[in-house]
């Protein structure tokens, strides 16, 4: 214990140091002066309180880590029971499809926008996991082919006209091609270096958006995109030349409601969709390829893959779906700008795949709706949003560093006899 007393000082210090400089002071502005102001006794007796907690988790973390080790000896994650027999894990899906469409019409608007952006983190998250779930190539620059997606259509609209389910398979195809081209350079590269590479993309596609003024707006954006729509239906008040008003065709009042609704529906749709392709990817050959890859690539070699073809494809393939999810969101907006598209977009994108659980779908559409409904739990907590969101991603690397569902690989035993 007494070998324990030091290092555990140590930390309850630093937790102390740091929580201070962040929680206990702040800078601010009077005139031309910047005052320093010490907040109330509260925040310092939780910090004192939080140090507290850091020192006597110190004491006795070799005893909690043993306990952890035994735990994960003595069980695995296996799904329940009613979960193993496909017809059963067919029908829970059939009804949790039907709940999902039944959710916006019961549901507040509020709710239904946001559950629209959660499944639209939903596609990115199950891009991003072809890339670095799969395939095991960290990609920090994913926000860069959501940001030609959005970009895609947006201007095609903007230039052409072309409507949103015209310029839908031109945004994903010009993904597609960004993505394929990203593949080349990095070929023979692999971790950080990989990540470095990925990075400065995503950076050089915002910055280029931010400076072809005369072409995307730069800094101002571009505004009114139209939402997609129904069968020649628009949803908006008055229908544009060529087009008839949802309300007025089936003689409803008007309601903006109806088309948060119908963003909804069409952001699920295309969930499943993405979320399928990959499911029968992952059971074909190029979806084996991916996952020998990303356990060895000597290996992959050895067995007569080609990395190329297996690189560029998981490239592709990822991008294409962030295209896709790009148009949605830029219908969803209206308006789009470079700052929609930092970095920060990427390392969120990054922290789904990870915290559900790298390859698993399931576990990256859990970690998309947690990572979408934080920061509106916590809306109250303006100041502490990103304090809050580090602290549960330190927490979950250390408790459950394989993610919330890791992947289940299919396996056969042979019994004797």
């Amino acid at each position: 214990m007494k070998g324990k007393l030091l290092p555990a000082f140590f930390a309850a210090g630093l937790t102390l140091l740091l929580g201070a400089s962040v929680l206990g002071v702040q800078l601010q502005s009077q005139g031309i002066e910047t005052v320093v102001v010490v907040h109330g006794p509260l925040t310092w007796l939780g910090l004192f309180a939080a140090a507290a907690v850091v020192f006597a988790y110190q004491l006795v973390k070799d005893r909690v880590q043993r306990v952890r080790q035994n735990a994960r000896q003595g069980s695995r994650f296996r799904l329940p029971d009613f979960l193993e027999n496909h017809a059963q894990r067919r029908l829970m899906i059939a009804l949790a499809i039907g709940a999902l469409l039944l959710f916006p019409f019961m549901a507040e608007r509020s709710a239904v926008d946001i559950a629209t952006l959660t499944l639209i983190y939903v596609m990115l998250g199950l891009g991003l996991n072809v890339v670095v779930g799969l395939a095991g190539l960290l990609d920090l620059g994913y926000v860069g082919f959501y940001a030609v997606g959005a970009y895609t259509y947006a201007l095609l609209n903007s230039y052409f006209g072309f409507s949103f389910w015209e310029a839908l398979p031109i945004a994903g195809g010009m993904t597609a091609l960004f993505g394929y081209l990203l593949g080349f350079p990095v070929l023979r590269l692999r971790g950080d270096y990989l990540a470095i590479v990925t990075l400065g993309f995503g950076e050089i596609i915002r910055i280029l958006l931010n400076n072809l003024t005369e072409i995307t707006g730069g800094p101002n954006g571009i505004a009114r995109i139209p939402e997609p729509s129904l069968f020649n239906l628009q949803f908006a008040r008055r229908a544009d030349e060529g087009y008839t008003s949802f309300h007025e065709y089936f003689g409803i009042a008007y309601d903006p409601t109806h088309k948060v609704i119908y963003l909804y529906i069409l952001a699920l749709l295309f969930a499943l969709a993405v979320a399928y392709i990959i499911y029968r990817l992952m059971r074909m050959p190029i979806g084996r390829a991916w996952e020998a890859l990303r356990e060895d690539d000597i290996a992959c070699r050895s067995l007569g893959l080609n990395p190329t073809g297996v690189k560029l494809s998981a490239f592709t393939i990822g991008a294409s779906f962030a295209g896709i999810a790009g148009s949605i969101f830029a219908a969803r907006q209206g308006f789009i700008s470079p700052l929609s598209f930092t970095f920060i977009e990427s390392a969120i994108v990054l922290a789904i795949v990870v915290l559900g659980g790298m390859g698993s779908q399931l576990g990256v559409v859990l970690a998309a709706v947690a990572m979408t409904l934080l920061p509106e739990i916590a809306r109250e907590f303006n100041e502490y949003r990103m304090l809050l969101f580090g602290l549960i991603m330190v927490l979950m690397m250390v408790w459950r560093p394989q993610g919330l569902l890791p992947l289940k690989r299919p396996q056969m035993e042979l019994k004797r006899g």
